[in-house]
This record gives C-alpha cells, structure tokens and sequence, in this order.
C-alpha cells in the first residue's frame, strides 16, 4: 500500500575498523582508528594514508565460502560481507514470501583488479575473464546471486552520494508499494585509480585528516561496504519482526557549481537537508545527532558547515564525522554511515570527531571530540555531499511499531 512506514531490520557493515557491525561500533567508541599507509598495492604514493580493510581478497572469499577460482573483484567480495551480515541480522532466508530487490551503489567497480592487468590483456589470455567484472552493475549481480535476489536490480554510482541514493530509492520503492523489502547500501574498494585521482586533485592528506579544523588539508581515502535491510509496514506487522530504526525523511539536490568542489554557500546540501525535513515531518530542532559527510577537505567542510549553519542558526545539535576513523570510501561511506546512524539510536551513543583541534572560522561549529553514551537519541540526520554537486540527506528516526 503506497504511503506505508519504512523500517531498518537489518544491518551489515565492512571497513578498516571492523569485519562486522558490532567491531565498527566498538572501534568508534574507543577511538580506534583504521587510518594507515597504503600496503595493499605497490604505489609511488606509499606514503598516503588510507582507511584498508585487514583482510585479504582470500580471506574474504574463504569466509564467504564462494568459489576460490570465480572472477571476484575485492568491491564485490566486500559488498557480499557487508550484505550477508545485513541479511543475516534480519533473520531473512527466503524471498519469495515478499517483493524482494537490491540497489547496490559502487563508484570503483572492478577496476582494483582490471588495473592490475591493463598491459596483459592484448598479450595474455588468464585474465579476461575480470574484463565483464569491471563494470559498476556486476558486483550488483553478485551480490543479487548470493542472497538470491531477483525481483528487482539496481546500480547507482553517483559519487559520495551513491550509498544514501541507493538507500533513498528503495525507501520509495517500498512507499510506493512497488517493493516489500529492499537490501540497500555500497560497496568500494581501494584502487590505484582512485588514489592517484584524488591525489591529482590534491585533495589528499599524507597525515592523520582532521574533518571539521582549521587546519584541515585534505581527506584519507579508504575501502569497505555498509548495507541495511529496509522493510514495508506490512512485512514488519506480518512477520513480527524486531525493528533497529525507521527511514523517515530523504532528500537529494544539486547544487550544480562544479565538477569536484561543492558551492560556497552549500546550496546543494542545504536543499538535500530541507528536503529530508520535509519529507520526513522532522523538523531540524527534533535533531539529535548530526553524522556530518566532513571528509577533511577545505572546501568540503567549509562548504557543508555553511550549509547546517542555514538549517540550524542558533542551536546547533551535536555532530561528528566518522571519516576519520573509516577514511573516506567513496560510493560505501554512506551505507556505512547509515549502519552508524541507526547503531547511534539502538546505543543511545555519538561518535569523536577525531583530530580536531581548532574550529573553522566564521562557523563557529565545534564537533564532539569524545564518544558520548548513555544519550537518547531519537533522530539522526546523515550527510552525504561531494563531487558533481549531488547532495543526500537521511533522517533515521527511533522506530515505535
């Protein structure tokens, strides 16, 4: 039935903080942080420090108990283990009972491996079968094959968006009555691509990045994956099932300024953040935590500090950005940060914003620097701004079935 409440039942989550939810959850409360130099891959940029998951593409296929000979990218193996756990923790095995679909967002696809061979595929034949695994849809399909998901697929790549996009959009298809449950989030992986792209763009920082200070001089990148189970009103009534946390407000805009930099005024992110007010009848005083996108970089936070001083001008609730504990991973950092959300509202918690030391002038906007419990935390706005000027907001709200 169109209109219905969405609901959180399940929840999955890989970085360089942990293998599961629950690892993610302690390492954010006791200020551990995943934040290295490179190592998974011979670079000249080895002095980089990123946010890697400490496993290798053998473990993870070994844990996953897939076929060792299959052609897997390590994007696709870290959305299984993200996915699976979701899938798991919603007690979920059988989809044929409900309208079941899976929107997957990734901005690196399979290139950590196809790069690995650009100069053999004209001279040897033992790696083409990673050419159909580059594209960003097939770790999609794999991740659909494993959790035997076939009423609906989709891919969405729009950079630091994507995940809370792909959350977004099976959010409507469940209001919609179109889909009864839907297995949404992201999944990246470190690449050589990647690394030396955002070095280009010297938005990289060879220390520790410290989101939301003065002295901030660029982001971390890193890898993981963050899936989260949304379900209809009626699977939830029909099944009895236990509830984490209710989607209640989403909006996305575009602030349409540049490429790879957000507009002064955060005109996208105020958009995207007024739209997921009014969508989810929330209003921004009811706000009890603020997961801020904060990746480090001047513009970024200048940009998306403006923005919350628009939508809040004189209380502001307590923020914090995670990215200093994960680095920031592209296409999954919103699924992750999702998965983070609902924990802050089932822990009653918020998370340090690592390495701050002195605010951004003219903001005046100091984040939390220690974890805090304990809390009531009823909503939790999430942000998700970056490249191409797409903005994505989310409010996970206290479920009441």
């Amino acid at each position: 039935m169109a209109g219905k409440r969405v609901f959180v039942t399940g929840l999955g989550a890989i970085s360089a903080i942990g293998s599961n939810a629950r690892e993610n959850l302690n390492s954010l409360l006791n200020s551990e942080h995943g934040i290295a130099p490179v190592s998974l891959f011979e670079t000249r940029n080895n002095h980089l420090m990123v946010g890697e998951v400490k496993k290798s593409n053998t473990e993870l296929i070994t844990e996953l108990g897939i076929d060792p000979d299959g052609a897997y990218t390590r994007t696709t193996l870290l959305g299984l283990m993200a996915a699976k756990e979701a899938y798991k923790h919603a007690n979920l095995s059988d989809n044929s009972a409900w309208k079941t679909g899976l929107i997957s967002a990734t901005s690196v696809g399979g290139m950590g491996e196809t790069e690995k061979y650009y100069y053999d595929y004209l001279d040897k034949d033992e790696h083409l079968d990673l050419i159909e695994t580059h594209d960003c849809a097939d770790s999609t399909e794999q991740i659909a094959d494993y959790l035997g998901i076939k009423d609906y697929l989709g891919t969405i790549s729009t950079a630091c968006s994507s995940a809370p996009n792909a959350i977004m959009m099976g959010a409507r298809l469940i209001k919609a009555g179109k889909m009864d449950r839907m297995v949404v989030g992201g999944t990246d992986a470190l690449s050589k691509f990647t690394l030396n792209g955002f070095n280009t763009l010297m938005i990289l920082d060879s220390k520790h990045s410290r989101p939301f200070d003065a002295t901030r001089a660029g982001l971390n990148l890193g890898e993981g994956a963050g899936f989260i189970i949304l379900e209809s009103e009626d699977v939830v009534e029909a099944e009895n099932k236990t509830t984490l946390a209710e989607i209640r407000g989403y909006g996305n805009a575009n602030d349409a300024h540049h490429q790879t930099a957000s507009s002064p005024e955060g005109n996208g992110a105020f958009f995207a953040m007024n739209a997921a007010f009014q969508v989810g009848g929330v209003s921004p005083s009811e706000i009890n935590y603020i997961n801020v996108h904060g990746t480090g970089t001047e513009n970024n936070d200048q940009s998306e500090g403006t923005a919350i001083r628009r939508i809040f001008p004189n209380e502001l609730p307590p923020f914090s950005s995670v990215k200093s504990f994960t680095g920031h991973t592209l296409a999954a950092a919103g699924g992750l940060e999702a998965v983070y959300s609902v924990l802050a509202i089932q822990e009653g918690c918020i998370y340090p914003n690592l390495n701050f030391k002195n605010p951004i002038e003219g903001l005046n906007m100091i984040p939390e620097t220690n974890a805090q419990k304990g809390l009531e935390i009823n909503h939790v706005l999430s942000n998700s701004f970056g490249f191409g000027g797409n903005c994505t907001s989310l409010i996970f709200s206290k479920s009441e079935v």
